[in-house]
């Protein structure tokens, strides 16, 4: 499906209903737009990131990178957090 768009003076543009439904997009989510360098454009409906780096996973395990614990506490560690979670 190809649709144009008007930008308004103000560089705006307005998404209609039909290419919000085809993205599954809802009010109060948010678009994700990639850039090309020949000019081309890819909108898609931004996901949620589960995980952000490994200062979030040192902080999901609760330690810190320089603390010296030995793989064996690390996979305690982490034995521990899945049987909370019950799996």
């Amino acid at each position: 499906m190809t649709t144009e768009l008007t930008v308004t003076m103000r560089g705006q543009v307005t998404l209609r209903k039909e290419i919000l439904r085809h993205l599954g997009i809802q009010p109060g989510q948010k678009l994700s737009l990639n850039m090309f360098p020949d000019g081309r454009a890819e909108l898609r409906a931004a996901r949620p990131v589960v995980y952000g780096g490994l200062d979030d996973f040192f902080s999901w395990l609760e330690i810190q990178p320089s603390t010296g614990r030995s793989r064996e506490e690390i996979d305690a560690q982490i034995a521990e957090e899945r049987d909370s979670w019950g799996q």
